[in-house]
């Protein structure tokens, strides 16, 4: 498994933006896919965004489409979320994963490597 670490969370106000970063702990990281889920309270954890291993290909889920880039930096075994405009219902924890293969997926069980979430509120 990768260990992962996401960092970058915070309190921002509607309309504002954040990055959030993640490190992985092994280089393998980079053969992978990379993705970005959120859960808020009382809900299911959710798909945001995925990459594919060589940063080619990207997918969104609709709530983020044209708010959200998700980009990656394997020389440094990163990934990235830049969130703008950003919106109250998009307070969570955010979650970066590695996915088991390269290729797009939104699905959670599709994911074996996940960090411990970091938190980001956005104020109305």
């Amino acid at each position: 498994q990768v260990q992962l670490v996401e960092s970058g969370g915070g309190l921002v106000q509607a309309g504002g933006s954040l990055r959030l970063s993640c490190a992985a702990s092994r280089r393998t990281f980079s053969m992978y896919a990379s993705g970005w889920f959120r859960q808020a309270p009382g809900k299911e954890r959710e798909f945001v965004a995925v990459i594919t291993w060589s940063g080619g290909s990207t997918y969104y889920a609709d709530s983020v489409k044209g708010r959200f880039t998700i980009s990656r930096d394997n020389a440094k075994s990163s990934v990235y979320l830049q969130m703008n405009s950003l919106k109250p219902e998009d307070t969570a924890i955010y979650y970066c994963a590695v996915a088991r293969g390269a290729g797009l997926t939104r699905e959670v069980t599709d994911f074996g490597s996940w960090g411990q979430g970091t938190q980001v509120t956005v104020s109305s």
